[in-house]
């Protein structure tokens, strides 16, 4: 006996639902690589389409066969990019549910990078999050899709008002000293002054067409260069001493890493298309405040191109 098709029938109250889907599926993505080993990211989806006022629910089984389907694909390489899984997503979800005009899946990963400390040229691993999202709307035979990459990454900022007011000090001891006015400037030349730090994390997120393409690993790499200095997980005595001079020879605001990832942005992604929408955002975890500061940015890529031309 046929079962009734509950979702099919029309509901009580009328009205259009802009998301219907599911969340927090957990998935182990594997992504190939020319050449190199697959990446593998552990990662939570959220899925959605949109659902006209005429139907009582969507079929979700769909959203979970479209996924399977997809992250196969993803093994066997015929998806080599986290985002462009997510557009692939975005594309047949539309043709699973005929009625949707607007499908959406966002994936939150954790990814593995193995990195080298700067002195000592010790192996490590840290995680960073990495954010992806694909929505895609119904125009005819070709859907238009917009897709996004993004990645937060953890590092180390020194405040640059507190290491004014220590050197300030410093400056009045040595003078008390008869310290030469010459061998005071060469000492702080050869020696950044101390200052209170912040474990900083930085995100940045890029949004462009389907056609463009975003390396995460640049993303990351810009991230990592737009605070005062990269952290690591393990650290010999001379990789130490070489992160907090770094730190503290490029003492930075929370806005002036926002600024950096700015200018750091244009410089590495110019040739994208104007229209990329870019979300930029730095926290700073105080150690001397129970606060943490905060500094964002939205932008098209055009604006900030402008901006800092302007200058």
């Amino acid at each position: 006996m046929d079962l009734p098709d509950v979702q099919s029938t029309c509901p009580d109250v009328r009205i259009n639902l802009t998301r219907v889907g599911v969340k927090n599926v957990k998935k182990l993505v594997e992504v190939s690589r020319p050449d190199k080993r697959p990446v593998v990211f552990i990662s939570n989806f959220d899925v959605y389409v949109d659902l006209p006022g005429s139907l009582k629910g969507a079929n979700l089984s769909r959203n979970f066969e479209v996924i399977d389907e997809v992250l196969q694909e993803a093994i066997d390489g015929k998806v080599s990019e986290i985002e462009e899984l997510c557009s692939v997503v975005a594309r047949k979800l539309l043709d699973h549910h005929e009625y949707a005009e607007r499908t959406e899946i966002q994936m939150r990963s954790e990814f593995m990078v193995r990195r080298e400390t700067p002195v000592s040229k010790t192996w490590c691993h840290e995680v960073v999050k990495v954010y992806a999202r694909a929505v895609a709307k119904r125009n005819g035979e070709h859907p238009i899709i917009r897709k996004s990459i993004g990645a937060e990454v953890t590092g180390m900022t020194a405040c640059p008002c507190a290491q004014d007011i220590m050197k300030d000090h410093a400056i009045h001891v040595m003078q008390d000293l008869k310290v030469e006015p010459e061998k005071i400037d060469a000492f702080f030349e050869q020696v950044p002054m101390a200052t209170h730090n912040q474990r900083g994390r930085g995100f940045l997120c890029i949004e462009t067409d389907d056609d463009s393409h975003v390396s995460l690993e640049a993303i990351i790499n810009v991230l990592k260069a737009s605070m005062s200095a990269s952290i690591f997980e393990l650290l010999k005595r001379g990789d130490e001493n070489y992160v907090v001079m770094q730190a503290h020879s490029n003492a930075r605001f929370v806005e002036d890493c926002v600024r950096e990832m700015a200018r750091r942005v244009v410089q590495e992604f110019g040739d994208l298309p104007g229209d990329s929408a870019l979300l930029l955002r730095q926290t700073n975890e105080e150690s001397i405040h129970q606060h943490d500061a905060y500094a964002e940015r939205k932008a098209t890529l055009a604006e900030l191109i402008c901006e800092l031309n302007a200058d």
